[in-house]
């Protein structure tokens, strides 16, 4: 496909159908004109991560409200945060976003982060940082994320199988809008969710596509309910030795004392 007509479809499907999310207009930081707050922006994309939209839109303003700044947050307890993160699953983003929040607050007063020190701070990884960089910033940079792919994968693989995530990289920067890359990402985004509801999965062509485990009995199941017991201050229930080898896990990665 033509880059340039790819680049017209995407921007007029977005200029019709624009998702209204929340994280997208946080309150612009007051000295930098066109900047989203990071902070802002820093919770809704590690709650994004492989959390669907429709749930990171009903927790990301509880969120908030629980901790409306960055120094809010660092400045509260572990469990305390773990317990307004109940729901989202997958609870060691909750400590991650903790970790992150005192190591940014402690690092206030720097100018604009750059993708390698967002890397560096817990739990957020190369894409993770990228996205935070552009959506923060409106600078452009190369990424992929699962809707993302998806378009690509569509538009540019429709009869390939097994795609690696470094065949898509060139068409994604050729395609990149230098002059706006917020908006661009956006629009890809939107588009993607389009897709999902239109067509089978295309990340099913991806080398990378994993089908998500089932969670009713698993491991992630049984560290849901004793995390739960545990921070409502219940009594944990260790039934068998793998109840035990769970919670020591979790004591081990500092979720519980």
């Amino acid at each position: 496909m033509n880059i340039q007509k790819f680049q017209t479809q995407i921007f007029a499907y977005a200029a019709a159908h624009k998702r209204d999310l929340p994280w997208r207009t946080p309150a612009l930081t007051p000295n930098k004109k066109g900047e989203l707050d990071l902070y802002g922006v820093l919770v809704s994309e590690v709650m994004l991560q492989q959390t669907q939209v429709t749930r990171v839109m009903q927790k990301y303003p509880e969120f908030l409200a629980a901790f409306p700044t960055l120094q809010s947050l660092a400045h509260t307890e572990l469990s305390d945060v773990l317990r307004v993160w109940q729901g989202m699953g997958y609870n060691r983003r909750g400590k991650y976003l903790w970790q992150a929040a005192r190591e940014l607050q402690a690092a206030s007063n720097k100018p604009d982060l750059t993708p390698a020190e967002l890397d560096a701070l817990p739990g957020i990884g190369p894409a993770t940082a990228a996205s935070i960089y552009c959506f923060t910033y409106d600078k452009p940079i190369v990424f992929i994320e699962t809707n993302i792919r998806k378009v690509f994968l569509f538009h540019f693989f429709p009869d390939r199988e097994d795609v690696h995530d470094t065949e898509l990289l060139p068409y994604i920067q050729k395609s990149l809008n230098y002059e706006n890359p917020r908006e661009w990402y956006y629009a890809l985004m939107d588009y993607g969710s389009y897709l999902s509801k239109m067509v089978p999965n295309p990340n099913r062509k991806s080398k990378h596509y994993v089908r998500q485990a089932k969670f009713e009995g698993s491991d992630r199941q049984i560290r849901g309910r004793l995390l739960r017991e545990y921070l409502a201050g219940k009594k944990v229930t260790q039934k068998n030795e793998r109840d035990r080898t769970i919670w020591n896990a979790l004591q081990a990665e500092g979720l519980i004392k």
